[in-house]
């Protein structure tokens, strides 16, 4: 692996953090995106500190499968990443996306600032006002809390069971 250049690590990376369903097909959505410079799977918004899968699967540890994006503003905005997150799934459904049915699924934007909140507010806010969907939208907009990453085999699950093509 090449060195990186001084400009490379000079540059600025900023962390969004969201939660949309089942972490695999969000990881992967996100990891499309130019600009992304990585992505981690893992659980966040609840009360149980270091938990693993089986516990969160439980529903009874208040974290949400979630997907910890890093990506360098200068490629692509917070806003174009918000606007990934919105497409990705319906924000319409409390707790459920698809067959995937329980807290640990719902959908939450995790904002590491000021600047990340009140562009979630004002995204949400317009999506509501563009009558695009029939039912109020149940998104979360709350403060990014302890992030825990997913055991090992869930990071690039899609991929690495072959679903997928790796990223260039």
């Amino acid at each position: 692996m090449a060195k990186p250049s001084k400009s490379e690590n000079q540059r600025s990376y900023e962390k969004a953090t969201f939660a949309a369903g089942c972490f695999w097909g969000v990881e992967e959505a996100f990891r499309s995106v130019k600009g992304v410079v990585s992505t981690t799977v893992g659980y966040t918004g609840g009360k149980t500190e270091n938990p693993d899968y089986k516990e969160v699967s439980t529903g009874r540890t208040g974290h949400a499968e979630s997907v910890e994006v890093t990506f360098d503003p200068s490629v692509v905005t917070y806003e174009e990443l918000l606007d990934v997150f919105w497409e990705m799934h319906d924000p319409t459904t409390r707790n459920r996306q698809g067959p995937d049915i329980g807290s640990q699924y719902r959908s939450v934007i995790f904002y590491h600032n000021e600047q990340q909140r009140e562009a979630a507010e004002t995204s949400k806010e317009w999506l509501e006002r563009s009558k695009q969907y029939r039912r109020p939208i149940v998104t979360e907009i709350v403060p990014a809390s302890t992030f825990y990453p997913a055991e090992e085999y869930h990071q690039r699950y899609l991929q690495k069971r072959g679903f997928l093509r790796p990223h260039l």
